[in-house]
C-alpha cells in the first residue's frame, strides 16, 4: 500500500527538506549526474519526518560472517563516508525501465569485532577494536523499475529489482587489535600480513560488508521514492 504524499506546496510537489533535488529536463547524462551528484550528501542525512533514515553513518547492530574456517563477528559498526562519494555515471532508460548508476568513494567501518577460526593461514582467537578503510571502492548498481501511482493519483518510481558489481579499488586497510589474546606480538604480524594481502583477505571476507551496505542504501531509495512524486525528481514525463 502506498502511503498519503504530504508536505506538498501549491503546486503540488516539493516536498519540505528536498531543495537538493534539482529536476533535469532531459535524460542526459551530463544533467543526471550532476543532479545525483548534489543530492547525495543531503540525501544520506535522511529525512526523519518522512521515516527516511540516515546512510552516514549507518549502524551495523551485529553482523556475522561465516566462512570457511572462521567465524567473525561485528558489533555496533559505524559506517561511513557515503556523503562523500562520486559519481560517475548515470544512465536513464525511462522506457526500459532501467538505469544504471556508478560511483567510487572512500568508507569507513569501525566497531568492534571477535573473530575464531583461521584466516588464511593464520589460527585467529580475538576480539577487540576494528577499523576497516576502503579506499576508492567503486561500485555499478543497475535498477529495474516501474512506475506506481499513490492514492492522491500521484506518480512515484519503484524498484522492481536490482543488482551490483563492485571492486575495492586502491586500498583496503585492516585495523584489528587483538587478534591473539595471548600475544600482542603476534597481533601485530598477523595484521602486518593482512594489510600486505589485503585484496585476497578483502575478497575472503569483504563481500557481505558490502551486500548490507547495499541493502540498506536500496531499501532507503525504496522509501524516498514513496514519498517523493516522479515528477519532483525528473521533467521528463512518464513514457506512454
Amino acid at each position: 500500500m502506498i502511503p498519503k504524499t504530504t508536505d506538498l506546496n501549491s503546486k503540488g510537489f516539493r516536498i519540505k527538506g528536498s531543495d537538493y533535488i534539482h529536476p533535469c529536463n532531459d535524460t542526459s547524462r551530463e544533467c543526471l549526474v550532476k543532479s545525483t551528484q548534489i543530492a547525495i550528501p543531503e540525501f544520506v542525512k535522511g529525512i526523519p519526518n518522512l521515516g527516511i533514515p540516515t546512510l552516514d553513518p549507518f549502524t551495523i547492530e551485529k553482523l556475522s560472517i561465516p566462512l570457511s574456517g572462521l567465524k567473525i563477528t561485528f558489533y555496533q559498526g559505524n559506517v561511513s563516508g557515503f556523503r562523500k562519494c562520486i559519481v560517475d555515471d548515470v544512465v536513464s532508460e525511462l522506457v526500459k525501465r532501467h538505469f544504471t548508476l556508478e560511483f567510487h568513494c572512500n568508507l569507513t567501518v569501525k566497531g568492534q569485532y571477535d573473530a575464531v577460526g583461521k584466516i588464511l593461514l593464520f589460527p585467529i582467537n580475538g576480539e577487540g577494536d576494528a577499523k576497516i578503510k576502503l579506499v576508492n571502492l567503486r561500485m555499478k548498481i543497475d535498477f529495474n523499475t516501474k512506475y506506481i501511482k499513490d492514492d492522491k493519483g500521484f506518480n512515484h518510481f519503484a524498484i522492481k529489482n536490482y543488482k551490483y558489481t563492485f571492486n575495492y579499488g586502491d586500498r583496503v586497510i585492516f585495523n584489528l587489535t587483538n587478534l591473539f589474546k595471548e600475544s600482542q606480538e603476534l597481533s601485530a604480524t598477523v595484521l602486518n600480513f593482512l594489510n600486505e594481502n589485503w585484496k585476497t583477505v578483502a575478497e575472503e571476507f569483504g563481500k557481505p560488508l558490502v551486500d548490507y551496505a547495499v541493502d540498506l542504501a536500496i531499501r532507503t531509495v525504496e522509501k524516498f521514492f514513496i514519498v517523493v512524486p516522479y515528477e519532483e525528481l525528473t521533467n521528463v514525463p512518464i513514457p506512454q
